[in-house]
């Protein structure tokens, strides 16, 4: 599954000022952090926690713009760019019911692994996967 990328416009912070976040594809993404990496990781967040919402809420996820459409809008000038990578949440909304066999004591393990975490066995089993598959 590939991921979705957006660029970022970003406000410089400060020692009294967060770094802000802008997301241009996604009208209303806004994010923050006390450090860069704070804010990238924020603003991976709340793209994520967008799209998930756009779906629930049955409404079209807005097209993504080349960067450099959005480095001529005025509305972003002075502002740093970035590209964040996020999971791709419209792929991940859609279920598919598998029957998969596997031996009985790797099946307790995982409900254990699962369950410690406040996840289920689907759950832990998809981001075992992503993990498996993220390099590739």
């Amino acid at each position: 599954m590939k991921n979705l990328v957006f660029p970022i416009a970003i406000e410089a912070g400060d020692a009294q000022h967060a770094f802000g976040v802008v997301v241009p594809d996604i009208p209303g993404c806004h994010s923050a952090g006390d450090t860069l990496e704070e804010a990238y990781a924020n603003a991976k967040e709340a793209i994520e926690a967008h799209l998930d919402t756009l779906l629930d809420e049955g409404l079209p996820i807005p097209e993504r713009l080349p960067l450099e459409q959005h480095r001529r809008n005025p509305d972003y000038a002075g502002l740093t760019w970035g590209i964040v990578a996020t999971r791709n949440i419209p792929a991940l909304k859609k279920a598919v019911r598998i029957n998969i066999s596997l031996p009985e004591v790797l099946v307790n393990e995982i409900d254990a692994y699962a369950k410690a975490r406040g996840m289920s066995r689907s759950a832990f089993l998809a981001l075992a996967a992503e993990h498996e598959m993220a390099d590739t």
